[in-house]
């Protein structure tokens, strides 16, 4: 009989490989040179900055490192959360019962650790803070960068903020605006964490308010109930009903928002009740944290056409303001009059143009501003740039969505696309903690160990943990769909092998040990070392497969089916 040899590569990837750049970087490059020539001269042609309380984009805003932005209430764990994922302490860190976070706090990678005030963080050439200028210097003087070397830091920037506190009080004496602040580090943030103490569910007018700013960040926002730990199961039901009905009351949306029920510090769990649950709970939060960097290029393109969207809109706006005006006498009497009529002027736009009235800007807050120009000093109306925003969106950003993985891609391109994304400075992945021992759970000996467990450890020894680091890459390369090569790919692999169906028959059964039809890495592993003992060593295919060949995590499958044997 033939024997071939298993193929794990295509000369083809090479060749790709040559021309692939880093896309990420070329993708930054693209969105700044989009913006520049076709968005920012319409943005300063109708004053997008003013009437949307935006500034212009600078080309650092472009290459910055994802942001998460921490809000909630005072003594909820933002600060604690934050030295958690960092695993130390930071400069002008401030943990207590009481308010003690004052200020805003940027967290930013760097080789020494000290502390930045905020009027010389928001001029550094290389930080996206300079648009924080325009709220005075009574919020830059409760502005600071808190910079320290740190893994997690190289791939994320973190914002800590005020705690917030209830009354009127405090939102008067603070001296700046603070839930505009709030909006504008939203508009920049590519994640939004509110956090929420089991024991204190009340949502305060200021929470309520900075809430509301976050209208159309709905997507970047999670919420984590935090010392979840310190009330029984019961209790905790209770609570979480609480909180979900308070922000279902709140939250404009009428999509549930995530939320993450847990302790976020390092101390071990009060009481283990729910160790599993909070265990299960922070791994999917950090999960998200540690994907941010893969996904910084799309949440890029996503947040520019979402402002092209309503520069294209104020622009229509606003001419149509300037063509009502009449040339000569009575000008001051049609302002006002468009200005009291503003809602139906927006739906006269709406459906000349056929816009979405989401992209429409806040009635209230735009009908102030409108008051305080002239409208017969607006810009005309010009129609070849409305046509280079169109362009735009339906042209150049997709050209550039094209360089994003997809389920177009083959297998080699979306494994090229993929590593794409981790070239550079920042790691395509979060560094972030594991805690075994928090939730009341030893490590196994071992472990942590690179070189794995010793051949006389049975319940863990895994005799291919060696061939299944080999063969990752050939499984990824077939491109699995949430970790499974479905029944014509394995088939169509083993084939290949130049083994005789009766063979290949026995060895499915084998390698198939959960019988669900499909080849998880871990059985690809088990049939590959099948067909390499037939074809390579000529060896006999057993009738059953050695306990050291069963992966770990499925031998329990198989004392399950010769208990039922």
């Amino acid at each position: 009989m033939s024997r071939k040899k298993l193929s794990t590569g295509d000369n083809s990837t090479k060749n790709f490989a040559a021309g692939t750049a880093d896309r990420t970087a070329v993708i930054s490059a693209k969105l700044k040179s989009i913006y520049r020539k076709a968005v920012l001269p319409i943005e300063k042609r109708y004053k997008y900055d003013y009437f949307f309380e935006s500034p212009f984009l600078t080309d650092v805003e472009f290459d910055s490192k994802p942001q998460v932005l921490l809000i909630g209430q005072y003594s909820v764990g933002k600060t604690s959360f934050i030295r958690y994922l960092l695993g130390r302490d930071f400069p002008g860190q401030r943990i207590g019962p009481e308010p003690t976070t004052d200020r805003f706090t940027v967290l930013i990678n760097g080789p020494d650790e000290r502390t930045i005030p905020g009027n010389a963080l928001s001029v550094h050439p290389d930080l996206p803070f300079r648009g924080l200028e325009r709220f005075g210097v009574s919020f830059l003087s409760r502005f600071e960068g808190s910079q320290l070397p740190s893994s997690v830091l190289r791939s994320v920037t973190l914002v800590d903020t005020p705690g917030i506190l209830s009354g009127e009080k405090q939102r008067v004496n603070r001296g700046y605006d603070f839930t505009r602040v709030v909006s504008w580090f939203a508009d920049r943030a590519d994640l939004i964490i509110l956090l929420f103490d089991a024991h204190k569910l009340d949502i305060s007018d200021e929470l309520k308010g900075t809430i509301d700013t976050l209208k159309g960040h709905e997507d970047k926002i999670r919420c984590i109930l935090n010392k979840a730990d310190q009330i029984d199961r019961q209790q905790l039901m209770r609570v979480y009903g609480a909180l979900l009905w308070s922000l279902g009351k709140t939250m404009s949306s009428p999509e549930v928002a995530r939320v993450y029920v847990g302790s976020f510090w390092e101390e071990p769990l009060h009481t283990m009740d729910n160790a599993d649950l909070f265990e299960k709970e922070e791994k999917d939060l950090m999960r998200d944290l540690a994907v941010l960097p893969r996904q910084s290029a799309v949440r890029k393109i996503n947040e520019l056409v979402k402002r092209i969207r309503k520069v294209k809109t104020l622009a229509y706006i606003i001419s149509h303001l300037k063509a009502q005006m009449p040339s000569l006498m009575g000008k001051e009497k049609m302002q006002n009059k468009l200005i009291n009529d503003l809602p139906n002027v927006f739906r006269s736009v709406l459906k000349k143009h056929n816009l979405a009235p989401g992209d429409f800007p806040d009635i209230h807050s735009f009908s102030e501003r409108l008051r305080e120009v002239k409208f017969s000093e607006f810009s005309a109306f010009q129609q070849k740039q409305m046509d280079d925003l169109d362009a735009v969106l339906n042209k150049e950003i997709p050209e550039l969505m094209e360089l994003l993985p997809s389920e177009k891609d083959t297998p080699e391109t979306l494994k090229l696309k993929m590593a794409a994304s981790s070239i550079g400075d920042s790691p395509a992945r979060v560094p972030l903690p594991t805690r075994n021992d928090k939730f009341g759970k030893r490590h196994k000996e071992n472990e942590s160990n690179p070189f794995g467990f010793a051949e006389d450890d049975t319940d863990q020894y895994w005799s291919l943990q060696d061939s299944s680091e080999r063969l990752l890459s050939t499984f990824e390369s077939l491109g699995p769909k949430g970790g499974f090569l479905d029944t014509q790919t394995a088939r169509d692999v083993l084939m290949k092998t130049g083994l005789s169906k009766d063979e290949l028959r026995q060895i499915w059964n084998l390698s198939d040990i959960d019988r669900d039809g499909y080849f998880d890495f871990e059985e690809y592993v088990v049939a590959m070392f099948l067909v390499d003992a037939v074809v390579q060593k000529n060896r006999p295919i057993p009738t059953q497969l050695p306990n050291s060949v069963v992966p770990p995590s499925k031998r329990n499958l198989i004392r399950y089916k010769e208990s039922e044997a």
